[in-house]
């Protein structure tokens, strides 16, 4: 077996460097993927700092996979050598628990992620549990579907998780990365949208995206006007917000549904929730069965990242564009590994 040839950290917010690592003889139920493209993700940048104090060095980063597979491992089922297929966060999971035999996958507790104790995507190959790498849909290009993997999974379940229907009042707080895409998840699901944003210079934006009404996520005032409106508000920023107005924007039976990894607690007047049986909630991405609904929902309603792209070989540029709030909306880096 070849050596892989990747880009990796060797300490907490250290420059990427070339690196290259013996990957080992394939286990049965591993593929091994030629990475195309990769999405750089903010996440990348928290296990790269070491933010939630579990990163392992060196750290080759890099969820947000599309590539061919080169291998299969004799226990792979359903895949082809060649096939083009996306990796996730996830890249393994024990396949026996409650969680994994009800399609929950993402919930087992031995779950493992693609770039905390195992090499990512910032390579020329990659290897996953052969059920993590789900194939790409015709009517998606390849060249923009990395950050689906991630992000667009992310805000994509708590539509199934609430079972949100045409026509409900959806607003998705934040237009960024993830925000971005909850917007035009929830206009192509025959949601009435509103973007809820801190730059109102964001409105013209927020409205070709999708969104029937827009409005600042700074003034309590407005959010004032919109009690009990909503029947899911996505929350997509980490920052702290008028959490009290939000709640009291959610319809009776609402949902205020966390994606964004808010840092500070966040305060809640019981009565809030229980005089309109409204809930609180969170998530992390996805299972496989919910990545590939996902993948082909996008390529039935023309759904695509905003991407802005780099080169691999420019990586510690692209994290620093990252680093800086300029990307609009995800960066992608194109593979280039001689």
């Amino acid at each position: 077996m070849t050596l892989i040839k990747a880009w990796a950290a060797h300490g907490p917010k250290e420059k990427l460097v070339p690196y290259e690592f013996d990957p080992g003889r394939l286990n049965a139920g591993e593929i091994e993927v030629k990475v195309e493209y990769c999405g750089l993700c903010h996440s990348d940048l928290s296990v790269l700092n070491n933010d939630w104090g579990n990163s392992e060095y060196p750290l080759v980063p890099g969820h947000e996979v599309i590539g061919r597979i080169v291998a299969l491992g004799s226990e792979a089922k359903g895949l082809q050598v060649g096939q083009l297929v996306g990796v996730g966060w996830f890249s393994g999971s024990c396949r026996h628990c409650k969680q994994c035999v009800s399609g929950e996958d993402h919930l087992c507790s031995e779950a493992a992620s693609t770039i905390i104790g195992h090499a990512g995507g910032f390579a020329d190959r990659v290897r996953t549990q052969w059920n993590w790498a789900i194939p790409i849909p015709e009517g998606l290009d390849p060249r923009d579907t990395g950050p689906l993997m991630c992000a667009g999974t992310t805000v994509f379940s708590p539509f199934l998780i609430h079972d949100i229907k045409p026509g409900d009042r959806i607003g998705v707080v934040g237009i960024g990365g993830l925000g971005h895409l909850g917007i035009k998840f929830a206009k192509a699901w025959g949601c009435e949208v509103t973007a809820f944003t801190s730059r109102m210079s964001k409105y013209d934006e927020a409205k070709k995206l999708g969104a029937d009404h827009v409005v600042s996520s700074t003034d309590s005032s407005a959010i004032g006007t919109l009690a009990g409106i909503f029947d899911m508000l996505l929350v997509t920023v980490n920052v702290a917000l008028d959490w009290a107005e939000l709640i009291n924007a959610l319809a009776p039976k609402g949902t205020l549904h966390i994606v964004g990894a808010v840092d500070e607690p966040i305060p809640v007047a019981a009565f809030q929730l229980i005089e309109s049986q409204r809930t609180i909630a969170g998530s992390p991405t996805g299972s496989p069965a919910t990545i590939a609904r996902m993948l082909d929902f996008a390529a039935r309603y023309k759904i695509s990242p905003q991407v802005e792209h780099f080169p691999m070989s420019r990586v510690n540029e692209a994290f620093a564009y990252l680093e800086s709030g300029k990307a609009r909306y995800r960066i992608v880096l194109d593979a280039d590994f001689s």
